[in-house]
């Protein structure tokens, strides 16, 4: 069965893939042209659906099952924030590492090292028959600093609830266990099953 994801986001693509070993897992890339998908939605469920419905729609072919993720990280001493608003927190052509430090400069604005957080992980998958959401989430603390050279986006500076290292730290095989995203995907993969 093939899945194609509604992302370009290498470290995305790459976790999915590993996630989702006994499906062909293919960025909607590697199909068409890469478009702008203007994520609107005032949740993460809405803007997973944006984008798997926009991309379902530009494939032009019904037999395609679409994946799509937003994800983000929400930090209580910021009420929330960067929320939705994760990858594009330092403004629209940030980098990943352009985000973790306006989010660890932004932390240590409130004049605190570290605050309780977490990721969310919603993930929607649409087909010609139907559309379906599910969401998976992380608990931890957000640090005022990075530390370790793993994961992606904001692993660097977050402490899983239970652990004493980053995601930038830790192992593959435990972030899997642990991830917001493995949630989401675990539940996905039941819907995906019956499909």
């Amino acid at each position: 069965m093939k899945l194609v994801l509604a992302t370009g986001n290498k470290g995305k693509v790459r976790e999915i893939k590993a996630l989702c070993k006994d499906y062909e897992v293919v960025p909607y890339s590697d199909l068409i042209d890469e478009f702008e998908i203007v994520e609107d939605g005032d949740t993460f469920k809405e803007n997973a659906l944006i984008k798997a419905r926009a991309v379902f729609k530009a494939l032009d072919n019904e037999d395609v099952i679409v994946l799509a993720d937003d994800s983000g990280i929400s930090v209580d001493a910021l009420d929330g924030a960067p929320g939705i608003y994760s990858a594009r927190y330092a403004g629209a052509d940030a980098s990943d590492k352009d985000n973790l430090y306006k989010l660890i400069d932004d932390i240590k604005a409130k004049g605190v090292e570290s605050s309780p957080a977490y990721y969310t992980a919603a993930i929607a998958v649409v087909t010609k028959n139907a559309e379906y959401t599910v969401h998976g989430w992380m608990y931890g603390t957000a640090l005022t600093k990075a530390i370790g050279d793993g994961g992606f986006g904001y692993d660097p500076m977050f402490i899983p609830l239970g652990f004493d290292k980053t995601l930038g730290e830790l192992d593959d095989e435990i972030k899997k266990k642990l991830s917001h995203r493995s949630k989401a995907l675990t539940l996905a993969k039941k819907i995906i099953n019956t499909l």
